[in-house]
């Protein structure tokens, strides 16, 4: 089955409300959309909301990149060969995976349409479904406690709380959350690089009993070997956020006494579904769980994450709720959410469509 189009476009959509991280507010997100349509008709759709600030590649580089010939002379080849197609994109555009991202995201889901199969019973569901998280941004602590009220009565009990401006005030946050809610939340943090060896063994030493499940990102990318000062118990509980893009760093983090117990892998860093597998092919031998992260995306690119995510059986943590914030978004299904639970409908392709 032959691809007849490709077509792209940026749309800058607004989020619900402002949140803050330990480098940046945020209070809007320019999200790139495209489709790849086939000769039966049928249109894969994929998006990309790439991070500048972590990954050098801004929504309008990838507007252009998707505009360029290169891509345009995919028209005419053959969908049953979209991982060779994915596999030139990479080689074509190394360094950009936002457009990778986009690519791979749109072809997945016309060759599932075309095949009559879910993207994710095409590689094998191997675990899920699972909880997510949602994410309160830094906050002063009334703040904190209104929007986890806010979620908590929606059906959700898994907090990330973002950290990394001050410690001390971090440390309150948290043990505020847990006094008020205790077993029946479970709470993870996201530092975005913000802290010191010796702010975080601060941080980690006033909220060991809470039950943390995970500390995402702690310290600055380079910092990395400082890690291996804590102890190994301490350790398993790390999560590599911006210190892993793609393979050759999943692997360069997986050695005999690695900083990170757990990889965060999005999409929008790796380049799409074949370059998360290939990381997660890279953590499953060196024991190290996964934790699959967004930015503010649309439903297209959480449902294509949460595709890959349960075809992995080493996937433990979910934190894939970009597409929550926005105030809008093109495409309608993909999966549902019942008490924080993500559930793919297990429709053709990612199971999505324009509205």
């Amino acid at each position: 089955m032959k691809i007849v189009a490709i077509r792209s476009f940026i749309k800058h959509m607004a989020l619900k409300k402002p949140y803050t991280i330990a480098y940046n507010t945020y209070s809007d997100v320019s999200i790139v959309f495209t489709e790849i349509q086939l000769a039966n008709g049928a249109v894969g759709i994929g998006s990309a909301s790439p991070a500048e600030d972590v990954v050098g590649e801004s929504p309008i580089q990838t507007l252009a990149n998707l505009e360029s010939d290169i891509v345009q002379q995919l028209v005419g080849r053959d969908i049953r060969s979209f991982q060779k197609i994915i596999a030139e994109v990479q080689k074509h555009f190394p360094h950009l995976p936002g457009t990778q991202a986009a690519l791979d995201i749109a072809l997945h889901d016309a060759f599932g349409k075309w095949a009559g199969i879910s993207i994710a019973d095409f590689y094998g569901i191997q675990s899920g479904p699972l909880k997510t998280s949602v994410t309160i941004g830094i906050k002063n602590r009334v703040e904190t406690l209104a929007e986890a009220a806010e979620y908590f009565s929606q059906g959700f009990n898994i907090f990330k709380i973002k950290t990394g401006l001050d410690v001390e005030e971090d440390i309150e946050r948290i043990l505020l959350l847990n006094e008020k809610y205790g077993n029946q939340i479970s709470i993870r943090v996201d530092a975005n690089q913000g802290y010191t060896l010796s702010k975080l063994t601060r941080f980690i030493n006033a909220t060991q009993h809470t039950g943390l499940e995970l500390i995402e990102q702690p310290l600055p990318v380079g910092k990395e070997t400082d890690l291996l000062l804590l102890d190994q118990a301490k350790r398993k509980k790390l999560a590599a956020d911006e210190s892993l893009h793609h393979a050759k760093a999943a692997l360069d983090l997986a050695t005999v006494n690695h900083p990170f117990g757990i990889y965060n892998i999005k999409l929008m860093k790796c380049g799409g579904l074949l370059g998360a597998r290939e990381i997660a092919g890279i953590a499953k031998p060196a024991g190290i769980q996964l934790f699959w992260g967004c930015n503010d995306e649309s439903i297209i690119s959480i449902t294509a994450a949460l595709h890959i995510a349960y075809s992995c059986p080493h996937t433990q943590y979910l934190d894939l709720d970009g597409s929550f914030d926005l105030a809008e978004d093109l495409v309608k299904g993909g999966f549902e959410i019942k008490n924080g639970l993500m559930m793919i409908n297990q429709q053709p392709g990612f199971g999505y469509e324009w509205i």
